[in-house]
């Protein structure tokens, strides 16, 4: 009987620990950017990222250094994104274009390093970016 009762008290207060650390990590603060799609445009390659500050504070401007890939895994260009303000709990949709830049070819978009980040401590904008991709082409730090 008692270890009955000391097995369903350790399985409790595991299962506890478990939900509590869950739900720290789903309200860990986090800015997110997710590379939404790559499509042909007339002047290049336009790059549509969706963006979601939840640092619990407004970016007055996000921008970030990204190295473009080719399919071959060579690095075809090295550029600067300007995402602007990031107002917190709030989500943007931002548009680049890449000039000659050929969508078919490009394999993955790496961020290399946070060139801005005014309005939260700087090295939040890394430190605490979370990257998702919704199509072929790989996103990620």
């Amino acid at each position: 009987m008692r270890a009955r009762l000391a097995l369903w008290l350790v399985v409790t207060l595991m299962a506890g620990v478990g939900h509590v650390l869950a739900q720290e990590s789903r309200n860990a603060p986090v800015l997110s950017l997710e590379l939404n799609g790559a499509e042909p445009s007339e002047r290049g390659c336009r790059l549509t990222f969706v963006a979601a500050n939840r640092l619990g504070q407004d970016i007055a401007r996000a921008a970030y250094e990204v190295a473009l890939f080719g399919k071959d895994g060579l690095v075809k260009r090295l550029t600067v994104l300007d995402f602007k303000e990031l107002p917190e709990s709030e989500t943007k949709v931002r548009q680049f274009v890449i000039p000659d830049m050929d969508c078919a070819d490009l394999g993955r978009v790496l961020i290399n390093d946070a060139t801005a980040c005014d309005g939260p401590e700087t090295a939040a904008c890394m430190r605490q970016l979370e990257t998702a991709t919704r199509g072929a082409v790989a996103f990620g730090k």
